[in-house]
C-alpha cells in the first residue's frame, strides 16, 4: 500500500513507460489476434488497462466521470497508446492535486469493499503489471519482439551481443 504520493507518482511514471513500450510493439496485424478462445487479444488487454484508469479513478473520486466507460476501442494502436498516455497523466495529476500523504489512509468504497486510497494506488500498479505480463507472453507467441521492462529482454540481450539465460 502506498503511504506517499511522490512514491506512487514515481512508480506510476515508470510503469506507464513500460506499458507504452509493450503497447507500441503491437502491430495492426496482430492487435486483434486471439491465440486461444479463453485469452484476450492484445488490443483488448491494452484497452482494458486504459479503461481501468478512468474506471478506478472515477470510483476513487479522482475523476468526476468515467470518460471511457462503454467507449469503443480506438481504431489504431497509436490512438490507443495516446489515449492511455493521456489518462495516465490525468490520473497522476489528479492524485497529486486531490490527495495528500495523510489522506492515503482514508477509505473509499471500491467494488463493494472499503479500500484505503493507498491500496487503490497499489492495485492500479499491480493490475497493470499483471496484464502487461500476459501481453508479453501473447506477444512472444505471435512472434512480436518483447521489450525489457525490469531488465533486458531476450532481444535486447542479443542487441548487446550477449545471450540471454535459458
Amino acid at each position: 500500500m502506498y503511504r506517499n504520493i511522490y512514491n506512487f507518482i514515481t512508480d506510476w511514471k515508470n510503469e506507464t513507460e513500460g506499458t507504452v513500450k509493450v503497447f507500441s510493439l503491437i502491430t495492426e496485424e496482430t492487435r486483434q489476434v486471439k491465440i486461444h478462445e479463453h485469452v484476450r487479444s492484445l488490443e483488448r488487454l491494452a484497452w482494458h488497462l486504459t479503461q481501468t484508469i478512468t474506471e478506478m479513478g472515477h470510483k476513487a473520486g479522482l475523476f468526476p466521470v468515467d470518460h471511457l466507460e462503454n467507449s469503443p476501442t480506438p481504431e489504431s494502436i497509436s490512438e490507443l497508446v495516446s489515449t492511455y498516455q493521456d489518462y495516465c497523466e490525468q490520473l497522476s495529476k489528479a492524485v497529486n492535486s486531490k490527495w495528500t500523504n495523510s489522506s492515503l489512509e482514508d477509505k473509499v468504497n471500491m467494488y463493494g469493499e472499503e479500500w484505503e486510497k493507498g491500496k487503490i494506488l497499489q492495485v492500479l500498479i499491480i493490475h497493470q503489471t499483471h496484464h502487461r505480463g500476459q501481453m508479453t507472453v501473447i506477444m512472444r507467441m505471435l512472434g512480436l519482439p518483447v521489450p525489457g521492462i525490469y531488465g533486458p529482454s531476450k532481444e535486447e540481450w542479443a542487441n548487446m551481443g550477449m545471450q540471454a539465460m535459458e
